[in-house]
């Protein structure tokens, strides 16, 4: 059977199967790439793994398919969300300069960008309005002033470290407790060793209350 006589559905499934397996096969040489370099180890700590291809917005777009093509070559794979909008074009200037091996490290950002390929200007540009277009939406305080209050301190406090606080309306009450789910593993990833204790005073997150207000405050599908 030729492909083009195939129904619809199942054209789309293969095309789907072939992309996602396309997806796996760059992370794992990336992967392959940072164990056998002497840099692998800083590579691998730069973003944490919890962020999977299949989990991109409009995973089939041209914009998800390259920002896995080039970003997984230095680092896990970011989730578009980690920054809004504005933010996107200095971060993602600055990361297509380490790709050409030049930046901040001299010789060793050099050394540690070898083999690693750069976008052209056309997919650097797709790349970028694609981040920018499912990057985070920040909350707006004056529609939400129930962040300021007890019932929000949790969630205030634990966002605030690594991003603009979220407008709750981003997911749906079901959502949201998976949403937090991995960003705790994230901060766990970035802020811990094994075997930490945690320091007399600091404070604990209680993701019962993270959920409780997102789910409050949540898109109403």
């Amino acid at each position: 059977m030729h492909f083009a006589a195939m129904p619809t559905a199942l054209a789309l499934l293969f095309a789907t199967t072939a992309s996602a397996q396309d997806a796996a096969q760059l992370v794992a040489q990336s992967k392959k790439h940072w164990a056998e370099s002497p840099h692998g180890p800083m590579l691998e700590r730069i973003l944490p793994p919890t962020f999977e291809p299949e989990q991109l917005p409009e995973r089939e777009s041209r914009g998800a398919k390259l920002t896995v093509r080039y970003c997984v070559q230095c680092h896990n794979l970011p989730n578009p969300a980690m920054h809004q909008a504005a933010k996107w074009p200095t971060i993602f200037d600055r990361m297509v300069v380490r790709m050409k091996g030049r930046g901040n490290m001299g010789k060793l950002m050099y050394e540690m960008m070898e083999g690693v390929k750069a976008p052209t200007v056309e997919e650097a540009s797709t790349v970028l309005a694609y981040l920018q277009k499912h990057g985070q939406i920040p909350l707006d305080p004056q529609e939400y002033p129930a962040v300021d209050r007890p019932e929000g301190r949790s969630f205030k406090l634990a966002c605030q470290q690594c991003h603009v606080l979220p407008d709750p309306k981003r997911h749906n009450a079901e959502e949201w407790p998976a949403v937090v789910a991995r960003m705790e593993k994230n901060m766990e990833w970035m802020n811990r060793v094994v075997g930490n204790v945690h320091p007399p005073g600091e404070p604990q997150l209680k993701i019962e209350e993270i959920n409780a207000f997102l789910r409050r405050y949540a898109r109403t599908d």
